[in-house]
């Protein structure tokens, strides 16, 4: 009678584990979406007084900051879009298989560790191009410019942070996912 108990337990912890692991796709899912969208249609136009000779008054002219502009946001989107576009084949795949193929559980481990790269190493890129935009580089004379493009400034600013989630949750399924494999031996 204690066996069978026994045996219950454990099929509810693989099933807490499956769970846990479709929530945590799902919710990466969600998060580079919402970051590959905001960041891709991020645009601001402000009209800019330019003095282009000290003797004459300014001239005023619109400038338009694009992600396309900078490579970086670029990046930040296709590595998004690429994270999305997995965390969607990788939902398919786990329910189709329902968590059983042994093969397809060691592919999707080890493509959630290059997700979880290729992520941080986007967010690293645009955090950089970020703050050189929030603060300026006196350096090199390169004035800030989200004194001027805010609201760009913060699409930008949270498509970050919602890539940077969603580089945690795939980091969050590698720890699932090794907890898994400590528990069975």
């Amino acid at each position: 009678m204690e066996t069978e108990y026994k045996n219950v337990e454990v099929v509810n912890r693989k099933s807490s584990f499956k769970c846990k692991d479709l929530v945590l796709r799902f919710l990466a899912l969600a998060l580079t979406l919402v970051a590959a969208v905001v960041l891709g249609v991020d645009k601001q136009t402000k009209t800019v007084a330019l003095t282009l000779v000290p003797s004459l008054p300014p001239v005023d002219l619109p400038v338009t900051a694009k992600t396309a502009q900078m490579s970086a946001f670029v990046y930040l989107v296709i590595a998004n879009a690429i994270a999305c576009s997995y965390a969607a084949t990788s939902l398919v795949l786990i329910l189709a298989t329902r968590g059983a193929n042994k093969l397809v559980s060691l592919i999707l481990i080890i493509l959630d560790l290059v997700m979880v790269a290729l992520l941080f190493s986007a967010i690293g890129a645009t955090g950089a191009v970020g703050i050189i935009g929030y603060q300026g580089n006196s350096h090199v004379q390169w004035d800030k410019v989200c004194n001027v493009f805010d609201k760009f400034c913060h699409q930008v600013a949270i498509a970050t942070f919602m890539s940077f989630a969603g580089s945690i949750t795939y980091l969050l399924l590698i720890v699932l996912a090794v907890l898994t494999l400590h528990k069975k031996c």
